[in-house]
């Protein structure tokens, strides 16, 4: 009988991922530092945009809508005192929702709840489905 100790033994696979930590830049395109974290769903006439932001009010978030995207800016003031363990972000955010579909501009609400701030932007009525009625010759 043989065993196999390569599966528990993996050292140098996890060492160089340890360096390819360390040496990523902080600036680097990583989905899993995005904030405010959001989720983007849509139905027949909307789009909604929920983003978590707890602990900011509405009066710290700006929203600007453009032709293709959504832009989320707004500041998280760091609370103050002597940490001994800071995970929650503070500071100045920034995150831009590109839009695959003409907005009805007028429309668009925003609202913010329990620390989720929920957009709905209304699909232009160009781009929603029509039914076409057949008539019979």
């Amino acid at each position: 009988m043989v065993i196999d100790f390569n599966t528990l033994y993996n050292f140098p696979s996890r060492l160089d991922r340890v360096f390819e930590e360390m040496l990523r830049s902080p600036m680097g395109d990583d989905r899993r530092l995005a904030y405010p974290p959001l989720n983007l769903s849509n139905d027949e006439g909307n789009i909604y945009v929920r983003a978590e932001v707890p602990g900011v009010t509405i009066d710290d978030v700006e929203l600007t809508l453009t032709d293709k995207t959504l832009v989320i800016k707004g500041e998280r003031t760091a609370p103050q005192g002597k940490f001994y363990r800071q995970e929650r972000p503070s500071g100045v955010f920034h995150r831009v929702v590109n839009i695959g579909v003409p907005v009805d501009r007028d429309k668009v609400a925003a609202a913010m709840k329990d620390g989720v701030l929920t957009v709905t932007l209304p699909k232009s009525e160009e781009v929603k489905p029509r039914t076409i009625s057949i008539d019979v010759a």
